[in-house]
């Protein structure tokens, strides 16, 4: 005989019969542990224990040697070093020369990004949304030739592309004898051997060379953006520069931000474009870095616990660099509705 009643179905309903009505799952009890499964242990072990397996041997553990091997007096060919302490971070912080490097990598670090980016944003500009005011929103007409011709020096290596300007930058290279044709007399000017025009001759060829890569990075960033903003945006009457300034700039923050770093640590290094345009480091060391430095340090003088201290100081400073310009870019934009800067 069955006791069950129909007005009786609400009470007896249980919330797994609620679960599976409304099709979704009761949330987990906070405090319970996940039972470990063959599969969750697979799963923690490669994607989680393996990369910071990884990480731990192939970039802590040197960082840590490095550190080591800055205390002492090692000289990269002898097993026998002593522990020396500071003794080197204090010894090069009175060194001018390696002062001197260090000023000039940070002022590549300010200038090199800042260029670059600017000059990136202004061409990805004008190949996405630079074109015609009427009609849909689109970029100069044969923006695809434009791309490809921009891009093209970054496919080629940095070494050749120091070597081919140290060329072009000689007294009797193609620079001075196109300022001839048109009238210029520079007097067989040497550009990189002249402490005046050194540096700007490097960053010149630094910002050339990257420029086309990261105008196609922000072309991609550009596209992301919904054409209904901008085509919202010319509808209120933004011109083009506006429409840069106000829309496109803040939807593309996140990749000015990565580009800034990436460069301001290609400038902080920046040794295969130094040693191709002067090896030397310049008149009067006008364009000696840290990195070109250190490898004169430890392969020319046999210190190898200076260098090491030298890319300690180089390492604690790219890790300064990229902390700075995150915070500045939190300072300027905000944070995300995610707390994302």
């Amino acid at each position: 005989m069955s006791l069950s009643a129909p007005g009786l179905d609400v009470a007896l309903d249980t919330s797994a019969v609620v679960t599976a009505r409304t099709g979704r799952r009761k949330a987990p009890r906070a405090g319970l542990r996940r039972k470990m499964t063959f599969d969750y242990a697979s799963f923690l072990l490669i994607f989680l224990g393996l990369p910071v397996a990884i990480f731990l041997i192939f970039v802590i553990s040197p960082f840590i040697q490095a550190v080591y091997y800055a205390m002492t007096n090692w000289t990269g060919f002898s097993p026998n070093m002593d522990f020396v302490g500071v003794d080197n971070f204090v010894r090069l912080f009175q060194d001018p020369t390696f002062l001197q490097a260090m000023g000039n990598n940070i002022l590549l670090a300010i200038v090199v990004p800042l260029i670059t980016i600017v000059i990136a944003l202004i061409f990805a500009s004008m190949i996405t949304v630079g074109g015609p005011s009427h009609g849909q929103v689109r970029g100069l007409k044969g923006s695809s030739f434009y791309r490809v011709v921009s891009f093209f020096p970054y496919v080629i290596p940095a070494i050749v592309i120091a070597i081919l300007w140290n060329m072009i930058y000689t007294p009797s290279g193609l620079l001075n004898g196109l300022l001839g044709v048109v009238g210029v007399d520079t007097n067989d000017f040497a550009w990189l051997g002249d402490a005046r025009t050194a540096m700007g001759a490097t960053i010149f060829v630094i910002v050339w060379s990257m420029v086309g890569f990261y105008m196609v990075l922000f072309i991609a960033a550009i596209k992301g953006i919904p054409g209904e903003t901008l085509e919202a945006a010319r509808i209120d009457g933004a011109g083009r520069f506006r429409t840069v300034i106000s829309i496109v700039l803040p939807q593309i923050r996140d990749n000015v931000q990565t580009a800034y770093i990436y460069l301001g640590i290609l400038a902080l290094d920046a040794f295969v474009y130094m040693a191709g345009l002067n090896s030397t480091g310049g008149p009067g060391n006008s364009t000696l870095v840290m990195s070109q430095y250190l490898f004169r340090t430890a392969f020319e003088k046999g210190q190898f616990g200076m260098a090491s201290a030298m890319g300690v100081i180089l390492a604690v400073i790219t890790l300064l660099f990229a902390a700075i310009v995150i915070g500045v870019f939190r300072l300027a934009g905000g944070k995300d509705e995610g707390g994302r800067s």
